[in-house]
């Protein structure tokens, strides 16, 4: 069987600032609970235990767990990613935007008023 997951030994400055963002609360959600998490571990507590505490999945716990073990404190700060790419660079975007803020008659279209179906015939 695994050995269960728990955090290193905290030093004085991590615990401290550990307690302070539990105390205060003013800061985002995620450092939060990522604190109380990492917490919960440091008195003794199991990951499902810490899991049901902070509403959050044993995986997730676990993974806190790992990485603060790794890099520290910087393990509150999330790393999420930039989202979707974007399908349209800056410049088919400037031409889509200047078509459309464009009156149709300008550029010999014979209706008044731009839609979506006939913007996207004209590329």
């Amino acid at each position: 069987m695994a050995e269960p997951v728990k955090v290193r030994r905290l030093t004085d400055q991590e615990g401290q600032r550990l307690q302070q963002i539990v105390r205060r609360g003013s800061t985002s959600s995620v450092r939060y609970r990522r604190a109380m998490m990492i917490l919960a571990s440091a008195g003794g507590n199991r990951v499902p235990v810490i899991a049901q505490l902070v509403a959050a999945d044993e995986d997730t716990v676990r993974e806190v767990i790992h990485r603060f073990n790794e890099i520290g404190l910087a393990c509150l700060d999330p790393q999420w990613a930039g989202g979707r790419p974007r399908l349209l660079g800056p410049d088919q975007e400037d031409l889509v935007v200047a078509t459309a803020t464009t009156r149709p008659t300008k550029l010999d279209q014979p209706f008044t008023r731009w839609s979506i179906r006939k913007l996207a015939s004209r590329s």
